[in-house]
């Protein structure tokens, strides 16, 4: 809808903003997810009666874990985590348990949530970390159904400097660190998002595929939705043939996408020409680049842009492109008013750079966090004078316009998902038959990065690509399964030593 620019109220919290949805439409739809549907009136009466049995268990001002895929519980779990004063803290349930551990004992979880699926490794991990109380929802546990029976949101309702939420992301080395959001930070971000994205209230059906545990899952998950009353589709994975088939049966009109290889995944798909997308009016990315064919080729096919913005798990918006207006390849926008962006030098990190001028991005706003729990040196690093470092590189054009061009830190962003060398680099020194390992990030079509990784046996020990592959899928999650392997008689080094891994990447 060019050209309308709605006010917002000014909501303290999320939670003010799904009890005003459910007290102006009741009986609206107001989510989805499969064939199950809730009204905003039932919305609200689910996340307030499960609100109310984690208040029993004195939740407020302590943390929630949710280890949960994407589902209606999920969303109630993590709402109603939030309405009862606690901290939800969604962590990845398809982690492996060495994984899941140091998350889980930094988030010292007053109650860890979890599903049928992820039931075995939760008790596991209450009885080893001691935590108290251990709710499973869905299937053999508490149910949408069960929540119906018992409606009314809690009293009271969560103050704004309150904690809200925690998103773990990761540092040079891939140690964990949980950014803590306050409620404050969640509304910053949905009056960010809507200086560059005015989408009127009462009006959007949006399909969401990300994960729940992921910050562009959770925030448009229902954080965005539920602040512009708009009727959110959960799917709980993604699945392009599924995907296509929802934009017709819910008429959607916002597609929350993510990364470009979920584009590329549909465009793929065989029934893709055969889609109706009258009803789609806009296509959301962050997460990795869209290369500018993808863009060109999506809006030519639907009639809908895929706008570009950027985010990270310490807060967003950074920067989006304008839903109407000019919108350059490459560039994931403009900076919203209310958030301070600039580039500075890679030296010192003070000299703002000029125009065109490469520096790395830091950025100042309300709808950021101001610490990493458990990790005074990790926020002393990348906290300094109010400002956020956010490790990638980036440039301004003339018009304002923000490009990332690099990253400062060896991370590997592989579909949108952290991934860390280091991780991997450790597990595979771990491996009895191999000498030593590095890890390194190459360009792929699909997914933006993947991962390779050279390996030197030690002498006289065998290994193959299929029993490497097999051992890091014991131990990995599977976006961060290495996509090449290449066995080496020995690493390139620096001249103090150190692993070359520019050298690796042939960039010298």
């Amino acid at each position: 809808m060019p050209g309308i620019h709605p006010v917002y109220p000014d909501y303290p919290t999320i939670i003010h903003a799904l009890a005003k949805a459910a007290e102006l439409g009741p009986d609206r739809p107001g989510i989805a997810c499969e064939a199950v549907e809730l009204t905003f009136g039932q919305y609200a009466a689910v996340v307030g009666a499960f609100a109310r049995r984690l208040q029993k268990l004195g939740v407020n001002d302590k943390n929630v874990g949710v280890m949960l895929t994407n589902s209606l519980e999920g969303v109630v779990a993590l709402l109603g985590s939030m309405a009862a004063g606690a901290r939800a803290c969604p962590v990845n349930p398809n982690y492996t348990v060495r994984e899941l551990e140091p998350i889980l004992k930094d988030v010292e979880a007053t109650v860890l949530i979890c599903d049928a699926a992820s039931a075995e490794k939760a008790k596991g991990f209450a009885a080893s970390l001691n935590i108290p109380h251990l709710i499973q929802v869905g299937p053999g546990g508490v149910s949408i159904d069960d929540l119906l029976a018992d409606p009314n949101l809690p009293m009271p309702l969560p103050k704004p400097e309150q904690g809200a939420a925690m998103f773990f992301t990761g540092g040079t080395t891939g140690i964990p660190k949980g950014a803590e959001h306050e409620h404050s930070n969640l509304m910053a971000f949905c009056k960010g998002v809507a200086t560059s994205w005015p989408l009127p209230p009462d009006h959007h059906r949006i399909l969401n595929v990300a994960p729940l545990f992921h910050v562009w899952g959770f925030c448009f998950t229902f954080v965005f939705p539920v602040y512009i009353r708009a009727y959110m589709d959960l799917m709980k994975a993604y699945s392009p043939a599924l995907v296509l088939e929802q934009f017709q049966k819910r008429k959607i009109t916002i597609f929350a996408g993510g990364p470009a290889a979920l584009y590329m995944g549909l465009r793929a798909n065989e029934n893709f020409t055969k889609t109706d997308f009258s009803s789609l009016e806009y296509c959301l990315s962050g997460g990795a680049p869209c290369p500018a064919e993808l863009t060109r080729f999506w809006l030519e096919a639907t009639g809908s842009p895929i706008i570009e913005g950027l985010g990270m798990s310490e807060g967003a918006p950074i920067a989006n492109n304008p839903l109407d207006g000019v919108r350059k390849p490459g560039s994931v926008g403009l900076v919203p008013a209310g958030t301070e962006v600039q580039t500075v030098d890679l030296d010192t990190g003070t000299r703002v750079t000029a125009p065109h001028e490469r520096g790395e991005i830091r950025v100042r706003g309300p709808q950021f966090a101001k610490r990493y729990r458990n990790r005074p040196d990790d926020t002393k690093a990348a906290i300094r004078d109010g400002w956020l470092y956010t490790g990638d590189i980036g440039i301004f054009d003339e018009d304002g316009y923000l490009f990332v061009v690099d990253r400062k830190k060896e991370m590997i962003l592989v579909g949108g998902y952290n991934v860390y060398p280091r991780e991997i680099d450790e597990l595979l020194f771990q491996h009895p038959n191999i000498l030593e390992a590095a890890t390194v990030g190459v360009p792929d079509s699909f997914s933006g990065e993947a991962i390779k990784v050279f390996v030197v046996l030690k002498p006289g020990q065998s290994l193959d690509s299929d029993a490497l592959l097999a051992y890091c899928r014991d131990n990995l999650v599977k976006y961060k399964l290495p996509k090449h392997v290449e066995f080496v008689a020995s690493l390139p080094r620096s001249g103090v030593g150190k692993i070359d891994k520019l050298a690796l990447k042939g960039l010298r």
